[in-house]
């Protein structure tokens, strides 16, 4: 080899050194690939990978390709991957606290609720819940609707006999006391049970009926607030204390209230597409009578504080506390 060629190499060859990540975390998530939310993840991924350097880089498994939805919590902690973007209600019982956010009503938007959600989290109402993973930043979707294929909904009663697709334990015992029955499913399967009839209807925010498509199969939408999906960005907790110390603070700069914030900018976004897309193919879109559906939301909340408490957990208190800041975070 002459001496160019040799200097060739090595030049290119120290350029790759020097560019080669320390870190390469592999990061699962359910949601498609084309989706605005991975979109919101992606730029999560390239701020980080700026500002460590290059050091760490992010390898994207979308669409359940890595975990699947419910069993994203468990890959984390197993290190089947290093972090994930996953539902809290997706691992049963084990966020019981955490969940009391998703209770009816209880925000109005995808940042309110997640400024309620990071910020019970900052104050450790809820940390314990987390202690086997290292949290990066938790939010939440926006309200949570009805939408059906064949029949409105326009009171409680009417759920009566409807096969819902269900997101959270409290929204199944709703639909219970009203006649209906909850299916337990991963937002990726409905489209296809709502297609082959499976499904009657579904309990999502707008966002989702266009990021999973589902506007195509469920054409009348009653908004009502039934309730508000927490969601976690959570890291293997060894991978991350084996970090060195500089990195674990780009890491901590890449957590918390801001980020939880711009993935609720995200959702909101889509919310407001997932409505107009709705809206511009005719759709029935029902307003709430909420003097019909407080009884409804009262007992609900009720059964699952008085559940919480039979548990021995601090339920009334991280409610109360929840409200409070449910007030502030409006301000």
């Amino acid at each position: 080899m002459n001496k160019l060629a040799t200097l060739t190499l090595a030049t290119l060859l120290g350029t790759a050194a020097a560019h080669a990540a320390d870190y390469n975390l592999r990061f699962s998530h359910f949601w498609p690939a084309s989706s605005g939310v991975h979109q919101g993840f992606e730029d999560w991924a390239t701020s980080l990978e700026t500002a460590s350097d290059g050091r760490i880089k992010v390898d994207f498994y979308p669409a359940q390709t890595l975990t699947k939805a419910a069993q994203s919590y468990d890959g984390v902690k197993m290190r089947i991957t290093d972090i994930a973007a996953t539902v809290q209600g997706y691992t049963a019982n084990r966020f019981p606290l955490t969940q009391i956010v998703e209770l009816p009503g209880m925000a109005d938007s995808a940042a309110h609720g997640s400024c309620v959600l990071q910020s019970l989290f900052d104050e450790g109402l809820i940390a314990k819940e987390y202690q086997d993973t290292q949290v990066l930043y938790l939010f939440t979707h926006g309200p949570g609707y009805l939408h059906t294929r064949e029949k409105a909904i326009e009171k409680p009663e009417d759920l009566a006999g409807l096969k819902i697709r269900r997101p959270t334990t409290v929204v199944a015992q709703l639909l219970e006391s009203q006649g209906a029955q909850p299916v337990g499913m991963p937002a990726p399967e409905t489209y296809p049970s709502l297609q082959r009839g499976v499904l009657d209807g579904v309990a999502f925010p707008w966002e989702a009926m266009k990021v999973f498509r589902t506007n195509e199969q469920a054409t009348h939408h009653s908004e009502v607030n039934l309730y508000t999906l927490s969601f976690m960005v959570t890291m293997n907790k060894q991978v991350y204390n084996a970090m060195p110390e500089d990195l674990k603070q780009v890491l901590q700069q890449h957590s918390g209230q801001e980020w939880s914030q711009k993935l609720a900018q995200v959702f909101d976004g889509l919310d407001n597409a997932g409505r107009a897309e709705a809206v511009a193919d005719n759709h029935d879109i029902t307003g709430a009578d909420n003097s019909l559906w407080q009884p409804v939301f009262e007992q609900a909340t009720e059964e699952y504080l008085s559940g919480l408490e039979k548990r021995r957990l601090p339920a009334r208190d991280v409610y109360q506390r929840a409200r409070e800041l449910s007030n502030r975070c409006q301000s």
